[in-house]
């Protein structure tokens, strides 16, 4: 097997706009994650993945990008990325880059052109069709329909929102000004990307009406724009281009990739390093994408979810495991929902975040933490639409209404679901803003910070932060078993256990034993070195071990 340095190490998420200000404008920027560097490196952290920082008119927060080689100015210039690379490679930290492949910002200079200059080689970079109507019923993620009219009987092309412009891959020269761009950022140091919504670059049947689905008569674009037959042509093309040759790590966003295609995508020769899945983060979702159709699961169909796409990724390639991202609420809430630790019980939310942590760093696959999830953060309570940021989020309330929901439903599922529960201003410590600004945040801070916060943690040594500080040493110290070691689970009869054994080729098998509910129970289990638990020791009645409330246990066998 291949031991690549990102199998072995460990990711970090950071917003950029919520990780630290230094400026003192309430938007976190690049010198506040350099500030921040010796934080991650004594949390153990071996790479930053660092969501979108290009000039943007931040319609979506970055990912609208308008210049990709320039930083945008509330994050700072590119003399503040030099250094910011240059200080993580002295630390040994490495560093990925998001990248926003499927579409740019209305504002690129682009798609600027194209729209002044019907006879301009820009009106090839992006999907342009003429037409007297709506050329397909396709729904945008973000809602609405995907085409947008620019001029009478000419209509352009937008998975998410209508200032987010599609890029046509079709045409090698939008493809060959890609691959510059791709190529810039690794020859000025970063290690690698997080490709963005990239499964969506590749047009086909959302061009052509389809079904129609809810009253709009429209019919969501991840139904039937996703993975299209010979994307693989493009992405293969790209990896030739930029990344063969190079010590490089890529992560895709790479929704609508069947389990029997992995292979191409993560294999030995696929496409990509390693891929995240969505099976088990989108749990909560019903078919459709509505929020306010939130989907009834049990903890025994999250079982299935995990070790399906554990044993499906471990047989094909490698994968990259997750709980929480920049598009997710909280996993506390997300996981334990009406019975998450409420603001005030430190216990109940210790115990649930180093349940799930325990989980997360059990499986088998790159481990990526994203930022407040070392802390145990919960989804943050916004009281109306005008708290929020998120396009998302705000299309979601207006689904809701329109569907009859009452306001305070509506509110309600926003709360639940909203991506900017995971936006919220990183809390640093228990000061004004939590430490993140002397200046009023962009977004609101989650008010339980005076209680928790990193300074805090980092003063009380059986905090959640320590806890992953163990967990992060487990998963080094015992490489073999916790890394390449092949994943096998171990079936319980408790719906809320999720157990499961890492088995390596040589050394010791560990045992992992999660339990996710609020009732104790016995399992039957073989005794060993309790390498780590989030009770302390592990606690044994004859051959069964006895597992209490949010217990999580892992035992060298």
């Amino acid at each position: 097997m291949e031991r690549a340095w990102w199998k072995e190490a460990i990711g970090y998420e950071i917003y950029p706009k919520s990780f630290k200000d230094t400026n003192g404008d309430g938007i976190g920027d690049l010198k506040g994650i350099m500030e921040k560097l010796p934080y991650l490196k004594e949390l153990g952290i071996d790479f930053l993945w660092i969501c979108p920082f290009y000039r943007s008119p931040m319609h979506d927060n970055g990912y609208d990008v308008a210049d990709y080689y320039a930083i945008d100015p509330q994050f700072g210039d590119m003399e503040d990325m030099d250094a910011l690379l240059e200080k993580a490679k002295a630390m040994g930290i490495r560093v990925i880059i998001d990248m926003v492949l499927n579409h740019t910002s209305y504002q690129h200079k682009w798609f600027q052109e194209a729209l002044k200059d019907p006879q301009s080689k820009y009106r090839e970079y992006y999907i342009f069709k003429e037409s007297r109507e709506r050329p397909s019923n396709a729904r945008s993620c973000f809602g609405g329909s995907v085409w947008e009219p620019v001029e009478e009987g000419m209509w352009y092309y937008h998975t998410f929102d209508r200032s987010q412009p599609d890029l046509n891959w079709e045409c090698p020269a939008l493809r060959t000004e890609i691959y510059k761009i791709l190529n810039y950022w690794l020859d000025k140091g970063v290690s690698g990307f997080r490709m963005d919504a990239i499964t969506y670059i590749k047009k086909g049947a959302s061009l052509r009406d389809a079904e129609p689905q809810g009253e709009d008569g429209l019919h969501d674009v991840a139904d039937i724009g996703l993975n299209q037959p010979g994307i693989g042509e493009f992405l293969l093309e790209m990896r030739r281009e930029c990344l063969d040759g190079r010590d490089a790590m890529t992560v895709a966003e790479a929704p609508g990739v069947p389990y029997e295609q992995l292979d191409e995508y993560i294999g030995e020769d696929g496409y990509f390093s390693m891929v995240f899945d969505f099976s088990y983060a989108d749990i909560d979702l019903a078919p459709g994408g509505n929020w306010y159709n939130q989907a009834d699961w049990s903890f025994g169909e999250l079982k299935r979810l995990i070790f399906r796409s554990q044993e499906s990724v471990q047989q094909q390639g490698w994968g990259a495991v997750y709980l929480e991202n920049h598009d997710q609420s909280r996993s506390l809430n997300k996981y334990f929902r009406d019975k998450a630790a409420a603001a005030g019980d430190l216990r109940t939310r210790f115990l649930q975040s180093t349940a799930l942590g325990t989980l997360l760093f059990g499986l088998r696959g790159t481990v990526f933490l994203y930022q407040g999830e070392e802390l145990g953060m919960r989804n943050c309570p916004f009281a109306s639409c005008q708290e929020l940021d998120d396009v998302n989020s705000l299309d979601q309330y207006r689904r809701a209404i329109e569907a009859g929901c009452t306001e305070a439903e509506a509110m309600k599922f926003v709360n639940d679901r909203s991506r900017d529960n995971s936006r919220t201003p990183f809390p640093w410590t228990g000061e004004k803003n939590a430490g993140f600004s002397e200046h009023r945040p962009w977004l609101k801070v989650n008010p339980d910070y005076e209680e928790n916060n990193a300074e805090k943690q980092q003063k009380e040594t059986d905090s959640i932060l320590h806890y992953y500080q163990k967990l992060i040493r487990l998963r080094k110290e015992n490489k073999e078993s916790l890394v390449y070691g092949r994943i096998e689970e171990n079936e319980m009869g408790e719906e809320t256990v999720i157990s499961f054994f890492r088995r390596p080729e040589e050394g010791p098998d560990i045992a992992v034993y999660v339990n996710l509910g609020d009732q104790s129970c016995l399992v039957q289990a073989e005794k060993g070195r309790c390498l780590c638990g989030n009770y302390g020791e592990a606690r044994w009645e004859k051959e069964k071990l006895v597992l209490r409330p949010y217990e999580a246990v892992m035992v060298e066998m």
